[in-house]
């Protein structure tokens, strides 16, 4: 006995420093607006070539069950920086997040001695976002029914040479592979660098006036190339009539709730498709300056993003929703001691990333975190893991486009959705080893398994009380929102992106409002 526990200690001695040894690793994580998760392994990643993401997928570690664990950017990125679930931080919704001085995994390989630079989208502070998207997010439990989007749309720019269609985010790549060659080549210490794409976030609708959110996918016929059209699939969809109420409204409110040719949806699949080419370009670009200023053998390499993108699957466009198309995010690591070409199949999420961070530059977390390093799983000893992965991942959403907070357990082969007090609206339950497409609610056929998810979801939040405090979050917000702007409340709220459904009964929609208000406070 004494032996095999001498011989337990030298793995995990060994496991501990495979990251660990002087000098420490550098660390580039390049993260994505919205791309889908299931691109990163077959069959999903042969619809479009994505050669740097098969680099990474080939010389390091593809999570294939990997999840967001909240489907908008904001808190996604929230749960990522500050390792920590959103009811935690209370990042409720785009514009309610982390305080602008929270810490982050970033700030503790600075005060650790690593040169740090972030660089593009960050988005995880509170107060940013549209006034739209908040008061939208703020008033989903009014007994009203808006169109909050465009309809989905594609926009083709340029030719077959037209490489630079998002013209920000290859800036943004640029500034990073400038930094790399000319101060990180040069550094003394080990880095950290981030690089935030908005890709493959679709565009702003500039039609649609001031207000608009984002509902054109747009590209060039260079990326599009990149597309195996005959590869494209047309989603299946329930009839309106048998949705679900929350995915019903969310479809609506996303003015998904029209008619669309197959056409049309395969050709937003395609420019969807499109954008996510280009977004791996920039992640190459990124590759390539490590490699070529050799710094590469030495450096982590991550590539994740905060959510996904439904493309038209279950009739919706944008993310928002617990359907794999929108919750489902890659996540890819490769470097220096670590395991090549494996895929994990362990479930996971992005609230690991902090103390997978720190583990990798061999520094203590602090806190409580709701993440587990995923360096063991990375490793060739991760038998021997001093704090177990469970076999679970937790995703929530308060935001918009969704009248009901959401909570989703994925477990095994199942996933489970429950609403607002768990009571007032029905859950789901998917088996998606059967049912890839989560057409088919299994709750009530199989109501043990949904009473055995149930507790467990309830043993790691409390989601009726978690509801009811987003609830009391979201009135006092619009209150304090509806005296700051007085007199010009009428006409404000007036002209926010529902405006075109709005303006068809304003009366009777502020009716609703302040009955929500009379009633709730």
């Amino acid at each position: 006995m004494a032996l095999i526990m001498i011989l337990i200690f030298v793995f995990q001695m060994y496991s501990e420093c495979l990251c660990h040894n002087v000098p420490r690793p550098n660390i580039v994580m390049v993260m994505a607006d919205a791309f889908e998760g299931r691109l990163t392994f077959d069959p999903g990643s042969k619809v479009v070539d994505l050669p740097f993401i098969n680099y990474v997928r080939e010389l390091g570690s593809t999570f294939i069950n990997a999840y967001t664990n909240s489907p908008i950017c904001c808190p996604s990125r929230a749960t990522m920086w500050s390792g920590q679930f959103v009811h935690l931080t209370q990042a409720w919704n785009n514009y309610k997040c982390l305080d602008a001085n929270a810490t982050t995994w970033m700030d503790l390989l600075e005060m650790n001695g690593y040169f740090t630079k972030m660089v593009g989208k960050l988005d995880y502070t509170s107060g940013q976002h549209s006034l739209s998207n908040r008061v939208e997010a703020w008033t989903r439990d009014v007994d009203f029914l808006l169109r909050q989007e465009g309809r989905p749309v594609t926009q083709l720019v340029g030719n077959a040479s037209t490489v630079r269609v998002n013209t920000i985010d290859w800036k943004n790549t640029d500034l990073t592979t400038q930094w790399i060659r000319q101060w990180a080549a040069s550094s003394h210490r080990p880095f950290a660098l981030y690089l935030g794409l908005n890709l493959p976030h679709t565009y702003k609708t500039d039609s649609l006036g001031p207000t608009a959110g984002g509902s054109t996918f747009r590209s060039s016929p260079y990326w599009l190339k990149k597309v195996h059209s005959d590869l494209i699939s047309v989603p299946t969809w329930l009839p309106l009539s048998a949705m679900h109420p929350v995915d019903y409204y969310s479809t609506f409110t996303k003015n998904c709730s029209g008619v669309f040719t197959k056409e049309e949806v395969r050709r937003i699949r395609a420019f969807y498709y499109a954008m996510c080419a280009e977004a791996d370009a920039m992640l190459g670009q990124v590759i390539s300056a490590l490699r070529d200023t050799g710094l590469l053998n030495n450096t982590v390499v991550i590539f994740t993003a905060d959510h996904g993108e439904l493309a038209m699957e279950h009739r919706q466009f944008y993310k928002m929703s617990m359907f794999e198309g929108s919750a489902h995010v890659p996540l890819l690591v490769m470097g220096p001691g670590l395991v090549s070409g494996q895929q994990v199949n362990q479930l996971v999420s992005l609230v690991d990333v902090y103390p997978t961070v720190l583990d990798i530059a061999g520094i203590s977390g602090e806190g409580n975190l709701s993440g587990y390093t995923l360096l063991p799983f990375l490793s060739k000893y991760h038998m021997f893991s001093k704090r177990q992965h469970p076999d679970w991942v937790l995703s929530e959403y308060h935001g918009c486009n969704v009248n009901a907070s959401t909570y989703m357990l994925r477990s095994g082969r199942w996933k489970y959705i429950a609403y607002a007090d768990g009571l007032t609206v029905p859950p789901q339950l998917f088996d998606l080893t059967q049912d890839k497409e989560e057409l088919h609610n299994m709750a009530f056929k199989f109501p043990n398994v949904q009473a055995q998810l149930d507790k467990r979801l309830r043993s790691i939040v409390d989601y009726p009380k978690v509801s009811e405090t987003v609830h009391l979050y979201n009135k006092k917000a619009f209150s304090s929102w509806q005296r700051s702007v007085g007199s010009n409340y009428s006409r404000d709220i007036a002209n926010l992106r529902w405006h075109v459904d709005w303006q068809k009964d304003a009366l009777t929609n502020e009716r609703h409002i302040d009955k929500w208000l009379h009633d709730s406070l």
